[in-house]
């Protein structure tokens, strides 16, 4: 048992280093080399849970689709409305980003065209469908106007919430996140949430902003 958890323990060790440097530094331009080192463990090490750089990245796409997967399905029970779901969705994905480095290498693995490994799938499709259920919801629940297309109201948020990460992350702190989902949120809203129902989901995005910016 106790070789069992330290092998456990490794591993994540491994994949959290490699997580580190695909963030900061892009996956191509990462070695194997350099995660060894990192990690602090043996290339012995390294091989025995992982043999290949593109297992290392699979792995990580694994656990950001658990994350988004586990969020979802809590969220869903908690018993908000499928929009307000949506919304604490996205940003309680921006808060997990900050909280370590396997998400965000998961999203930047994601939009350097890594290849996804079936049966696991992309996670911009994983999102899209996630959106797109939940959007459908909110329009029997009277929330969205029943008139909205929404697989593109669904890839426009995955888009959205894509770009608003890579952009911001490139150009402002990430402190501004939370700002800037808001934003996105605030038009999206304006767009296809119906009058008497407005207020309460433009209050909903201006207290998750608060909410997700307090350390």
């Amino acid at each position: 048992m106790a070789r069992q958890l330290r092998a456990e323990q490794t591993r994540a060790t491994i994949v959290g280093a490699a997580a580190d440097l695909f963030d900061r530094y892009g996956y191509e331009s990462t070695s194997l080399s350099e995660i060894v080192a990192h990690a602090g463990v043996t290339k012995g090490a390294l091989y025995f849970h992982f043999a290949a750089k593109e297992d290392l990245a699979h792995a990580i796409m694994e656990i950001q689709s658990r994350t988004s997967r586990r969020l979802a399905q809590d969220l869903d029970g908690r018993g908000y409305s499928s929009l307000e779901a949506l919304m604490r969705l996205t940003f309680g994905m921006a808060r997990l980003c900050e909280e370590g480095p396997v998400l965000r290498a998961g999203l930047r693995l994601a939009t350097a065209g890594v290849p996804v490994r079936p049966p696991l799938p992309h996670p911009f499709t994983e999102w899209r469908e996630i959106a797109t259920s939940r959007l459908l919801n909110a329009v029997r629940q009277s929330d969205v106007h029943p008139d909205i297309d929404v697989d593109s109201v669904a890839h426009t948020l995955v888009c959205s919430v894509v770009g608003t990460r890579v952009v911001s992350g490139t150009l402002e702190p990430a402190g501004r996140q939370p700002r800037r989902l808001a934003e996105m949120w605030y038009i999206l809203i304006r767009g296809m949430v119906p009058v008497t129902r407005r207020a309460r989901y433009l209050t909903l995005a201006a207290r998750l902003e608060r909410e997700t910016g307090t350390p």
